[in-house]
């Protein structure tokens, strides 16, 4: 069986007759300004964006470090407006009790993106957005069949999943090229002190 194209299918998506009518709204979930920098590039125009810095498994001053940048970076480029979650780091440990031990990219870091991806989906519904989508896919680290299997579960009718594979088409070297461009840190681990550690 041939792999999903999730590119393709975004490229489907955001030309389709529904989404060409305008004015849809898109909620991208947002780990940092660097992974954020290529995604809302593409899909600037496309859709009314708003963003949600939704990551409660990020260290303390590593979170206020991501944020901070963030926020500059989409006040200098205007592509979004920022919906802000309270960190609640409690969350994280709930959806990883019991994972503490599994190497990074397994059962834990699945765990923790349906964390966030619940999250996402459940103020897109809430908030009236027509669709979702994260920005994790950008990194060649992140398993973008496991993260699009988990947002395809949880949209309906209402608030759909934009599928995503943010690192095709040459979109990691890009995300490169706009943090230098815009003097952005870039972080060399996910966010939470099990990936800082390597465990």
């Amino acid at each position: 069986m041939n792999a999903r194209n999730f590119d393709k299918l975004m490229i489907e998506q955001i030309n389709s007759p529904e989404a060409a009518e305008g004015g849809k709204k898109l909620l991208v979930h947002c780990c940092c300004a660097p992974c954020s920098s290529t995604c809302l590039e593409r899909l600037a125009g496309k859709f009314e964006i708003s963003v949600l810095f939704y990551n409660p498994n990020i260290e303390d001053g590593e979170y206020s470090k991501r944020k901070a940048e963030l926020l500059r970076f989409l006040n200098e480029t205007g592509y979004a407006q920022i919906i802000d979650c309270d960190r609640d780091e409690s969350e994280f440990y709930r959806a990883v009790k019991g994972l503490e031990n599994e190497k990074e990219g397994g059962k834990r870091c699945e765990a923790c993106f349906k964390l966030r991806l619940e999250k996402t989906a459940l103020i897109a519904r809430e908030r009236g957005f027509d669709y979702f989508t994260t920005t994790l896919t950008l990194s060649p680290l992140k398993n973008a069949a496991l993260i699009n299997s988990i947002g395809e579960s949880l949209q309906t009718e209402s608030a759909k999943w934009l599928y995503c594979d943010f690192k095709k088409r040459g979109g990691y070297l890009r995300s490169i090229e706009l943090s230098e461009k815009h003097n952005l840190y870039r972080q060399n681990y996910c966010g939470c002190i099990f990936s800082r550690k390597g465990s």
